[in-house]
């Protein structure tokens, strides 16, 4: 699976999960984040 096809599901799961629980904002920001910026910074992390 490529990380262009990860992102959008993780924003999509968390959205719909800001939307039915909002006081979860800031823990699904925190880990979105370091999510992304995992996979920014170690791109082989994740095999194709």
């Amino acid at each position: 699976m490529q990380i262009i096809a990860i992102q959008p599901a993780v924003a999509l799961v968390a959205g719909i999960l800001i939307l039915v629980v909002p006081r979860l904002l800031n823990i699904i920001v925190a880990v979105y984040l370091i999510i992304v910026g995992l996979m920014g910074l170690f791109p082989n992390l994740i095999h194709t």
